[in-house]
């Protein structure tokens, strides 16, 4: 089984550039104003509108701790602060905000997870 979230978005361009250009992710399906992209098992679906969806945390997990400082040094203007160890959770991550102000994490599991 799977699945994927939506969001509205106001300019779709602008985010299709973010998220497979900045982040990685693969155009998984484009359709008339929508594009549904993929990130491991993660499929974020953005459709044009009028207005925007910006609520929630859209979380991308990695295999280990440099990946994630590797995504920081790339978003380090747009970071929120340093990658740090989060004990309650035990996971290690920072956040950013995409070009329209949706909050992005980016973490890695510091036990073992099979991802």
């Amino acid at each position: 089984m799977s699945g994927i979230i939506f969001f509205k978005t106001k300019n779709l361009r602008l985010i299709k550039d973010f998220y497979i250009e900045r982040i990685g992710m693969e155009l998984w399906l484009e359709q008339a104003d929508c594009i549904i992209l993929k990130h491991g098992n993660l499929l974020l679906g953005f459709c044009q509108r009028e207005e925007l969806d910006t609520q929630g945390i859209i979380t991308f997990v990695y295999e280990n701790t440099d990946q994630v400082y590797n995504m920081y040094k790339k978003f380090r203007v747009e970071a929120m602060a340093e990658p740090v160890v989060n004990e309650k959770y035990n996971i290690y991550h920072f956040f950013a905000k995409d070009p329209e102000g949706r909050l992005v994490e980016f973490q890695n599991f510091l036990q073992q997870v099979n991802l």
